[in-house]
């Protein structure tokens, strides 16, 4: 039985459909990213699983039990980090985390769990006086005082610093190691390819892919990939290459069918260097995240986009849950 499940789950707000027909599990040691832009309907979705929110149609069930009518027999084994608010202004760090470990039977050591998302040494300072992102790394420790065994984390790196995302993602990943299921809700796309098993992304409130990383950025060995400056002369580089190019977003170029052209890279990097610009970075065959999210969740009114990337997502695209 997965630790989280939600089948065809329907959510509105007046008549604003917000989540539309999702479906999507999250098994026990593993990390779940749910991706998507602002307003597709991440926030809704995690709302019903933790309990706050009502589904008007579907089924949602958290450690097998519905979390809307039946919380009381899961609150004491998840944990839920939200993206702000939920603390008292004026409280301080280890006074947080005992107040919430007493409500636990088997709480985390709250001055351990203090000193490993790296606040030992603020422990004196109030709530209000924290940086944004040392109120990150307190809420992520509120969210784990209880030893969850089902982990909800609302965009649990931002505002937070290069050193701060790196213990983050150190204990995402040792949470699920320990057999905790991780739902990672965030727009941070850099996050998931880190920490991720698996991903969902969703968008206008349908889940549009599913799959582990490799699955998702598995893409043609005949495409080539390249960045730099924005609005080049596709036609004119196209015509030098033997080959479609396509801007598919401001500085970020492919090249159809170009990696069959073993001479392709001495062509760009000449051409460009013919129009003095410079050649970010050239990647043939598998896609990043980054690429495929922008495909998926690429506004209907920008053709060249969905037209310059589905050769690789064909196939993927009927696969909504």
């Amino acid at each position: 039985m997965s630790a989280v499940s939600v089948e065809h789950l329907v959510v509105r707000h007046g008549d604003l459909v917000a989540v539309d027909d999702v479906s999507f599990t999250a098994d026990a040691g593993e990390v779940l990213a749910l991706l998507g832009p602002n307003g597709a309907g991440k926030t809704s979705t995690v709302e019903v699983l933790e309990g706050y929110g009502r589904p008007h149609a579907g089924r949602v069930r958290v450690l097998g039990h519905d979390p809307g009518t039946e919380r009381d027999r899961i609150v004491g084994r998840i944990g839920v980090m939200l993206q702000d608010g939920g603390v008292y202004p004026g409280i301080r760090p280890p006074e947080m985390l005992h107040l919430l470990a007493a409500m636990y039977d088997d709480p985390a050591d709250p001055d351990a769990l203090l000193e490993r998302v790296g606040l030992a040494d603020r422990a004196g300072a109030t709530w209000r006086q924290l940086s944004g992102g040392e109120q990150q790394r307190l809420s992520l420790a509120m969210a784990l005082v209880g030893r969850p065994q089902v982990a909800f984390l609302d965009e649990p790196t931002a505002g937070v610093d290069v050193r701060g995302r790196q213990v983050i993602r150190q204990i995402v990943r040792e949470l699920a190691d320990g057999g905790c299921a991780v739902v990672l809700c965030t727009h941070e796309l850099d996050e998931a390819e880190k920490v991720a098993d698996r991903v969902v992304i969703v968008d206008r409130g349908k889940v549009v892919a599913t799959g582990t990383l490799d699955e998702l950025r598995s893409g043609t060995s005949g495409e080539v990939r390249f960045s730099a400056v924005p609005e080049l002369d596709v036609d004119a580089l196209g015509q030098h290459l033997g080959a479609d190019v396509t801007e598919v977003a401001p500085g970020e170029y492919v090249v159809a069918d170009g990696g069959h052209d073993s001479h392709l890279a001495a062509k760009l990097t000449g051409w460009l260097a013919n129009h003095d610009v410079a050649l970010g970075d050239l990647r043939a065959g598998r896609q990043r995240l980054e690429d495929v999210f922008l495909l998926l969740t690429a506004d209907e009114a920008e053709p060249d986009v969905r037209r310059a990337m589905e050769p690789k997502r064909r196939g993927r695209r009927g696969r909504r849950s």
